[in-house]
């Protein structure tokens, strides 16, 4: 499942070199593994219901062009591969002339609320892969 967040670039995530602050695309993409989550209804409260939470332990991102005020931005999240306990989600940004921004890899590991240890990856989540 391949969902589409966009968004516009304001004022506040600018830094003194005039383009979005680096820090800013990490909470870019945390935006689009949300609307991920909820598109694929897999909501906090639903993940919870399961027993368990998703807890984000690495990202790799790859800054390719820089992005400025005002930019129409789309952020790509799908499923890019799964284990027994972890998963990665693939994101990528697109400005508004399509030009690749960003990419990332994304991995997640699934948690038992009541232990805060590692936990089977759900079957509502593992279907989405």
């Amino acid at each position: 499942m391949k969902v589409t967040l966009d968004i516009v670039v304001r004022s506040t995530e600018i830094d003194v070199n005039g383009h979005v602050n680096n820090a800013k695309y990490l909470e870019y993409l945390e935006w689009g593994r949300e609307e991920w989550y909820d598109t694929a209804g897999l909501s906090y409260e639903v993940l919870s219901q399961l027993g368990v939470q998703t807890v984000t332990v690495n990202i790799n991102i790859n800054y390719r062009k820089e992005c400025k005020q005002g930019d129409r931005l789309s952020i790509l999240t799908h499923p890019d591969k799964i284990g027994r306990t972890s998963f990665v989600l693939k994101q990528e940004i697109y400005n508004q002339a399509g030009e690749l921004c960003a990419d990332s890899l994304v991995t997640s590991v699934t948690i038992d609320i009541q232990s805060r240890k590692s936990s089977d990856v759900p079957e509502a989540l593992r279907q989405l892969f």
